[in-house]
């Protein structure tokens, strides 16, 4: 099976990661899209929410829609979550699938700065999305490691760049969170609230609010 894996903190999961999963899926003709939301993320402080609300949440959004599944590789682990050991065992556990690993164009720009960055091309693909505000320059060093990959064969098993216009989502954690830390509890039970349904699928909605999350303290 071609399996798309899409990793983040989810702190909370929102359509910002969904709707341009299931445009890489389509476009790609992937089988499936992983969610694996990570446990100690190495390029972030920490996470506002712990680990079994952001788990659940990922869940729910895989029980909403059938192209995704969960894969808590990273979250149950207690060490930080280096790409290139999760795709390690990843394909040794499932030595059957091709990965494709999704990230966005501010991802890859950063990659070099990633643990053993150059072995991730030894374990799957890489697709990159765009994201707002963030373009790859012909003066990039990572310009010319995306055009000599985009030469891999497409019968490659991994090794291979797809660079991927979705649909720019320009919608961030950080912004849902402040968005939320702001609203009454009124506000936030309100399923028409335009703001919110257009950041978030109803289900996460309502999980925050039974649990409480993101308030303002």
């Amino acid at each position: 099976m071609k399996i798309g894996l899409l990793g983040g903190t989810f702190d909370p999961i929102h359509l910002g990661h969904i709707k341009p999963a299931l445009e890489v899926l389509h476009q790609l003709n992937l089988d499936k899209i992983w969610l694996m939301p990570n446990h100690i993320p190495p390029h972030k402080q920490s996470t506002t929410v712990n680990s079994q609300h952001r788990l659940a949440m990922t869940q729910a959004v895989c029980e909403l829609y059938d192209e995704f599944a969960l894969c808590d590789i990273e979250i149950n682990r207690d060490t930080p979550s280096y790409s290139v050991a999760t795709l390690a065992l990843l394909k040794q556990q499932y030595p059957q699938h091709q990965f494709y690993f999704i990230m966005g164009t501010d991802s890859f720009i950063q990659l070099p700065t990633w643990y053993r960055w150059q072995s991730l091309f030894d374990l799957c693909h890489i697709v990159v999305c765009q994201r707002p505000g963030w373009q790859l320059t012909a003066e990039h060093p990572m310009a010319s490691v995306l055009a000599d990959n985009q030469l891999v064969s497409t019968s490659a098993l991994t090794g291979k760049i797809y660079p991927i216009e979705v649909q720019p989502q320009d919608i961030s954690s950080t912004q849902i969170r402040q968005l939320l830390s702001n609203l009454t509890v009124e506000e936030r039970q309100d399923s028409n609230n335009a703001q919110l349904n257009a950041l978030l699928p109803g289900v996460i909605q309502q999980y925050i609010c039974q649990h409480s999350l993101y308030q303002a303290n």
